[in-house]
């Protein structure tokens, strides 16, 4: 029997969104908050607009892109780019987690798109990424935020496409190399990589994509929450601090603060390095106990360094069904909940049975290494529960 642990994680929050705060934060970063003002002051919206500027300079967005905050977090974010971009021309959906099965979803059963092609990969494994026509808009994620498996990078996608490619990075902005680029549409949002609040999201527009609204106008009616474009133009005030709808003061002070940290500390290589950090300790541990642990993804180059997903290969869990290895999953993580050393690490209930450890830029290292032995111990426990037929 592997004994308890005696360590615990100082900040044992491990979720995959809303993620856990940049170390140092306090509720005290809140109190320049615009509270009981209008967003559409002229002092809301510089705050609003300094968002804006901020992710431009750290993420080093082409300065002939635009950057705008929309309603609805990476959802919402998202659907704006489906609804108001997809249609003029052949779409190839690329899904490899549950996020990118929704997207596919929406563009067969509401937008129901005449000219769709799709490639799905299994749990773990990415779709072949090979000879998508040039013409074809290009709809997927760079990480599978449920699976754990990101793309290595963007050297599938072609510099002769005429077709737009259209990005979820919401688990890779912040923690991954993005190459601009190669990307008309990138959408995320504050919760994942800078550990903001949720219902903000984020939109990026490449001049490709910014053509795109101007000379295209969907089939389908689009409703006012998903507008990029109107009267022949694009939505400036988007992209100037306007949003569409009323955004919360109090989450635009807290990105501000996570905005300013991610600065402080050295931008985006920092950022980058925290995680990857991160990763290595998971990825140290994991390579010593693979007779029951394993990462979901199957090839090491496209292991997720934020949401890392982790599966057991215990033979006698893996004989069981889907339902009772959920089950087993559950008694692992939620004993471990209860015991204050690790919360919110039970993997997505829509993809493959799995233990998933949000390890992006904001968590600590040493909070993981401390997690881990608690995962150990409570796993031997739960096989004890199987063996007596208890689970």
């Amino acid at each position: 029997m592997t004994h308890k642990p005696t360590l615990k994680p100082a900040r044992p929050f491990f979720s995959s969104g809303p993620c856990v705060k940049h170390p140092g934060w306090s509720l005290s970063a809140l109190e320049s908050a615009y509270v009981g003002r209008s967003h559409r002051s002229f002092d809301a919206k510089a705050k609003l607009k300094q968002v804006i500027e901020l992710n431009s300079r750290l993420l080093g967005i082409p300065k002939d892109y635009k950057v705008g905050i929309v309603p609805g977090s990476d959802t919402g974010a998202v659907e704006m780019a489906l609804w108001s971009l997809l249609g003029a021309g052949p779409t190839t959906v690329l899904a490899w987690d549950v996020f990118g099965k929704e997207w596919l979803k929406d563009a067969t059963d509401q937008l129901k798109l005449n000219d769709l092609f799709f490639r799905v990969g299994d749990a773990g494994v990415l779709p072949d990424l090979s000879n998508i026509p040039l013409d074809h808009d290009i709809v997927f994620t760079w990480n599978g935020t449920t699976s754990g498996t990101c793309l290595e990078n963007g050297d599938w996608i072609s510099k002769d496409r005429t077709g737009l490619t259209i990005c979820d990075a919401v688990s890779a902005i912040f923690a991954m190399e993005l190459p601009w680029d190669k990307l008309d549409v990138v959408t995320y949002s504050w919760q994942k990589g800078l550990g903001g609040e949720s219902a903000h999201g984020m939109i990026v527009l490449s001049p490709r994509a910014i053509e795109r609204l101007k000379n295209y106008t969907p089939s389908w009616p689009v409703p006012k929450v998903f507008r990029l474009a109107e009267h022949g133009g694009i939505r400036e005030g988007i992209f100037n601090g306007e949003t569409i709808n009323t955004p919360s003061l109090l989450s635009v002070e807290d990105c501000l603060d996570a905005l300013n940290w991610a600065e402080s500390i050295g931008g985006l290589p920092a950022m980058i390095k925290r995680s990857q950090t991160n990763f290595s300790c998971v990825r140290d541990w994991v390579a010593s106990r693979t007779h029951w642990i394993d990462f979901m993804a199957d090839k090491p180059a496209h292991r997720s360094t934020t949401s890392i997903c982790l599966k057991l290969t215990d033979s006698s869990i893996m004989s069981l069904s889907r339902e009772k290895q959920w089950r087993v999953i559950a008694n692992i993580t939620d004993r471990i909940a209860k015991e204050g050393a690790g919360y919110d690490i039970k993997g997505h209930i829509m993809d493959a049975p799995n233990i998933r450890i949000w390890c992006g830029p904001t968590v600590e290292t040493e909070c993981i290494m401390r997690l881990l032995p608690w995962i150990e111990w409570s796993y031997h426990m739960t096989l004890e529960t199987i063996e007596k037929n208890e689970l």
